[in-house]
């Protein structure tokens, strides 16, 4: 039996992250992945924030294999064939030195270059191998078995991603609600550079990340669209219960969601190079499982740490925050030879002081919205046509905008829901 002191499941970037601290600080460190290499196995849209990402690899976006700058953002209600987009582009941003605020990334390059770090830090990594369970002794979490083979640790970091597969099966945590859980379907479209730069407005150091609600055969969920170098990242987040009522398939929603003519003329004439689909768990304050316990701790999507605030679905930071934090409590825990529950319960203390997570306690009231299924089936149409009307031009006298939107809302929606919702919005976004 081989023995670490330090075994970490997952190569992704709250597992690779944990791991470089660690090794970085002299601890021996097992990084365990199951695919071929990192980032084979891993889904997401495809943007990492800097802010703490710089924090931890100062100067990274000087040799990782980042894509684009993203220096513009869109919000995009789809209607039956009409969009409604709110955008914003800062001026003379090309001028601007770097870091950006975010980056676009592609995972199978990006996850790598981070398990590289762990490993030039000293971490050992092994892919192509599948943890079969978590050992425990006495209640302990004491180290993983794969096959025959089982390591030994005194902490198990585990970043198996949001399936949790280990910690369910060890009863660590309970089961998932499918009211809980959302299904991310992606494509990577291969485009011309040049043609990126036309269709999107920028220029090579300059990209756009844009979400899209509405589209997507009345399941709830939502869109996103993501520059690359000379590719886009296009893909829905489907609410799993509402898809399952539904009765149709995940390639259907993607399909559909590309066919909008707002979509489409944005991806006319790519080339699909990538598809993919993973459960994304909806995340948050109220759903965050089990953090630590005697001999492990939890990060990134394992842990249920994604933040959703209606216009940005964050996941990538939360997990580099969470492998920081982690790493931190491990090393804690290694200096009094204690790894106990209650010695590694500094993890979650670490972890609630940073300001990622106290951006979940701020947008903690956008579950109301997101299981609001008016959000995703009515009020993308009902935009467009209230827009619409403002713009046209009729022989009979305009109207204003308050007799416009009940005009159109009627046989749609109530008022009192559409006060109520418009409510609960506000107190999201601005209260």
């Amino acid at each position: 039996m081989e023995e670490f002191e330090v075994a970490v499941i997952g190569a992704g970037p709250a597992g690779a992250t944990a791991a470089y601290l660690l090794a970085k600080s002299g601890l021996s460190v097992l990084l365990i992945e199951r695919g071929t290499y990192p980032g084979s196995k891993n889904v997401s849209g495809g943007l990492i924030y800097t802010e703490v990402l710089g924090q931890v690899y100062p100067g990274f976006w000087e040799e990782a294999p980042i894509e684009r700058p993203i220096t513009g953002h869109d919000i995009v209600l789809l209607g039956g064939d009409a969009a409604v987009a709110l955008s914003f582009r800062k001026a003379a941003v090309e001028s601007a030195a770097p870091p950006h605020n975010a980056y676009s990334v592609l995972r199978a390059r990006f996850d790598p270059w981070l398990a590289g770090k762990a490993e030039a830090a000293g971490a050992t990594l092994v892919t192509g191998v599948t943890v079969d369970k978590l050992v425990i002794e006495n209640d302990r979490v004491v180290g993983v078995q794969a096959g025959p083979d089982r390591v030994a640790a005194n902490v198990v970091v585990d970043a198996e991603g949001t399936r949790a597969l280990l910690l369910r099966q060890a009863r660590l945590i309970g089961p998932f609600h499918s009211g809980e859980v959302s299904l991310g379907i992606k494509e990577v479209i291969r485009l011309p550079e040049g043609t990126i730069h036309e269709r999107f407005l920028c220029s090579r150091q300059t990209g756009t990340a844009l979400t899209m609600i509405g589209h997507t055969l009345g399941v709830s969920g939502g869109g996103f669209l993501y520059t690359n170098r000379d590719s886009l990242s296009v893909g829905v987040v489907a609410k799993l219960d509402s898809l399952h009522r539904s009765g149709r398939r995940p390639h259907e929603i993607l399909g559909e969601f590309k066919a909008h003519p707002f979509v489409s003329r944005l991806v006319e004439g790519g080339e699909v190079v990538e598809y993919s689909a993973q459960t994304v768990h909806q995340g948050g304050l109220h759903h965050s499982s089990t953090l630590c316990g005697d001999g492990y701790v939890v990060v990134g999507s394992a842990a249920r740490l994604i933040l959703n605030n209606l216009f940005t679905l964050r996941g990538m930071d939360l997990a580099v925050v969470s492998g920081v934090a982690a790493a931190q409590a491990v090393l804690e825990a290694h200096r009094r030879n204690d790894f106990s529950a209650s010695a590694l319960s500094v993890y979650r203390d670490y972890l609630r002081s940073t300001p990622v997570y106290q951006d979940m306690e701020t947008f903690r009231g956008a579950r109301s919205v997101l299981s609001n299924r008016r959000f995703f089936e009515i009020y993308p149409d009902l935009a467009c046509a209230v827009t619409e009307e403002l713009f046209a031009v009729h022989k009979t006298p305009s109207t204003k905008l308050f007799r416009i939107l009940r005009d159109k809302a009627k046989g749609k929606v109530s008022g009192l829901d559409l006060v109520r919702d418009a409510a609960a919005l506000a107190r999201v976004l601005a209260i």
